[in-house]
């Protein structure tokens, strides 16, 4: 079941969703202004955090959950999984992670991760499969 802001989050995923604000800080957003970070619990217990970064060429602009999707493989390779997402914004804005971000994220999350975020109706959990359901998924299974 999803959580929603009417019940307050379990300690560790507001745990995550501190770091998520704390990396928002350091937002390049000169262009939006919509500064957003991204904290990703990994199964080796690490936290690996991004923020965005803008471009004025704007389809060059990176996410916070890329940001920290590559900097989490690059720090400890391509056989890491992610157990949890916390996204945050300090704009007070709705921001689930976009479709690129859902679909870079699948490759490396697993199924039941929560995923914690601004929603219109405050801060919402829901497990990655949830919110893509249908990834583009091209595995040998």
């Amino acid at each position: 079941m999803p959580h929603s802001s009417a019940n307050p989050l379990e300690p560790a995923l507001e745990a995550l969703l501190s770091e998520a604000r704390e990396a928002a800080q350091h937002s390049y957003s000169p262009y939006s202004n919509f500064r957003v970070g991204a904290a990703l619990k990994l199964t080796n217990g690490s936290v690996v955090t991004g923020t965005n970064v803008e471009n004025v060429s704007y389809g060059l602009t990176i996410c916070a959950e890329r940001s920290a999707l590559v900097s989490a493989v690059s720090q400890f390779g391509p056989e890491i999984r992610i157990e949890a997402v916390a996204v945050a914004n300090l704009n007070g804005a709705a921001s689930p992670p976009c479709g690129a971000c859902r679909q870079m994220l699948s490759e490396f999350i697993l199924p039941d991760a929560p995923v914690v975020f601004p929603a219109a109706d405050g801060i919402r959990t829901m497990p990655f499969s949830a919110i893509l359901p249908l990834a583009f998924d091209m595995k040998l299974k």
